[in-house]
């Protein structure tokens, strides 16, 4: 971030105006013919978008739910065996460059709109609301991926400003937290209060705002001064009273249509990473389903042509034959033996993973799944993945809630909250036994529920608990023999602290000689 940091206004490069976030045009920006009129400034917002698409890869999903108790990979991607380090930081290099990015794109935008003359109050309120959603989501990226990071809200207007960000320290992570949590509280209050798939196009609004800041705020109860917590779980919970205001009953909203990625911007949804393939035409995909997708055999007739495919000893049509499988993840042993298993009545099971497919059982799942149709890509091309990914949905702000109340001490609310996940699931009201019993049981909802969906690391490491999680539970020894305490969280890259000329630094990796 530090050496390519510019001037904003030369990095966008949207002009053309529209509610859609999948439009990338090509005009250029400049301070003076930006932000004339509601059009313009949308189509700015825009951009702030793209850098998620470049962080929201196959390879994040193998830091974040492959590095962790529920689920490995055997990937040549040296991500998935954790060997990290500073001088080799592999995809933090990626999260590092892209996150800042959104940051100073959003900073331009929101500085901007703030001074726009051509927009009514209301649109400048909702426009600030999205960006503001934006810039509070790549901190929290960066937060839990990094820890402690850089923290600023100034657009990089003039050499000076960005003089001193480049060589800004590490700011504790709960105060980039709080910061953001004020702003979001402050933009989400004046707009109206709708769900994400309401919204025209989708776009981020209120209900997002209130998930980033309950998401932060738990972090903060887990991070800050221990006579914190409780205040922080408090505004946790305020903000999720927001959210169940806006989405009501979770039983209303079925999870095998709105937990799949192929089915786009579903009513549950709170903020999906927004993909498109149109074949000889748009691509706006990334490369997920290349790993969560049954191994593919192509079948050629008599002249090499292929004509079909099967996958692991199946023919699965909605996948036609044209795409492109790598090695996939897999769920660990104590997740699909223990945690969610083949005979259980758990009826996210086979949506979660895949034992078998229209009752013909694949050849290669003797002890373990493959990956299920919820990650799938119907008639994907080479590995273009063009399903949406689901990141926040409203399950998981109701799993929060039962977590809040748990830290708060109201045990009755707790379980009323997690048996509204359970009895979705078709599992049956939990029944209270002890207290550690109960946190046990929330730990392991969120593994159940929200599988496969780029959160199980954070959660580990939230809770303090990743290092003896991966040790204890995962089946990948390479990973488990490169593990230290440190990788809970990935290292700056030598070069950013270099460029930052050593006001950034890399200590916890230092203590274990990395």
């Amino acid at each position: 971030m530090k050496k390519s940091i510019i001037i904003i206004l030369a990095v966008l490069s949207l002009g053309v105006c529209s509610c859609s976030l999948v439009e990338d045009t090509s005009s250029l920006s400049t301070p003076d013919n930006s932000f004339r009129n509601f059009q313009e400034c949308q189509s700015l917002v825009n951009g702030c978008y793209i850098p998620l698409k470049s962080i929201y890869t196959f390879t994040y999903m193998i830091i974040t739910e492959c590095q962790t108790d529920i689920a490995q990979i055997y990937s040549g991607t040296l991500d998935s065996r954790l060997d990290v380090s500073p001088a080799l930081p592999r995809f933090g290099s990626t999260v590092w460059t892209q996150g800042y990015l959104g940051v100073q794109r959003c900073n331009f935008v929101i500085a901007g709109v703030e001074s726009s003359p051509g927009i009514s109050e209301d649109q400048r309120k909702q426009l600030l609301c999205e960006a503001k959603v934006l810039r509070a989501f790549y901190y929290y990226t960066l937060t839990c991926f990094f820890g402690n990071v850089p923290f600023y809200f100034d657009d990089v207007k003039d050499n000076e400003t960005m003089f001193r960000i480049a060589v800004l320290p590490r700011m504790s992570a709960v105060d980039t937290r709080k910061a953001c949590i004020e702003d979001l509280q402050e933009a989400a209050s004046v707009v109206p209060q709708t769900r994400t798939s309401d919204n025209t196009g989708a776009r981020l609004g209120a209900s997002a705002a209130w998930m980033i800041v309950a998401k932060m705020a738990m972090w903060n109860a887990s991070k800050d001064d221990a006579s914190q917590s409780e205040h922080w779980y408090t505004v946790a919970v305020e903000a999720l009273e927001h959210l169940e205001s806006i989405y009501g009953e979770l039983s209303d909203y079925d999870f095998e249509y709105n937990a799949t990625f192929r089915n786009k911007n579903t009513p549950e949804s709170i903020l999906e990473i927004q993909h498109m393939y149109v074949q000889g035409g748009l691509d706006y995909t990334s490369n997920v389903a290349a790993i969560c997708t049954p191994t593919c055999r192509k079948i050629t007739n008599s002249e090499g042509l292929v004509t079909g495919a099967t996958f692991d000893g199946v023919t699965i049509p909605e996948l036609g034959y044209e795409c492109t499988i790598w090695t996939a993840m897999r769920p660990t042993t104590y997740f699909c033996q223990g945690l969610q298993t083949k005979l259980g009545r758990d009826l996210r099971k086979n949506v979660n993973m895949a034992w078998s497919y229209n009752g013909q059982n694949f050849n290669d799942v003797d002890t373990r799944p493959w990956p299920g149709p919820k990650f799938w890509c119907p008639y994907m091309v080479t590995t273009k993945d063009g399903n949406n990914y689901k990141v926040f949905r409203y399950a998981d702000a109701v799993l929060m809630l039962s977590e809040c109340w748990c830290a708060l001490g109201d045990n009755d609310k707790a379980i009323a909250y997690l048996n509204k996940v359970r009895a979705r699931a078709g599992t049956g009201d939990y029944v209270f036994r002890t207290q550690a019993r109960l946190v046990d049981e929330i730990r392991s909802e969120r593994a159940r529920e929200l599988f496969g969906e780029f959160q199980r690391k954070f959660d580990l490491v939230r809770w303090g608990i990743w290092y003896d999680a991966v040790q204890d539970n995962s089946d990948h020894t390479p990973m488990k023999e490169n593990a230290r305490p440190c990788h809970e969280y990935y290292p700056i890259p030598d070069k950013e602290v270099t460029y930052s000329r050593y006001n950034l630094d890399n200590n916890e990796y230092r203590r274990y000689g990395l």
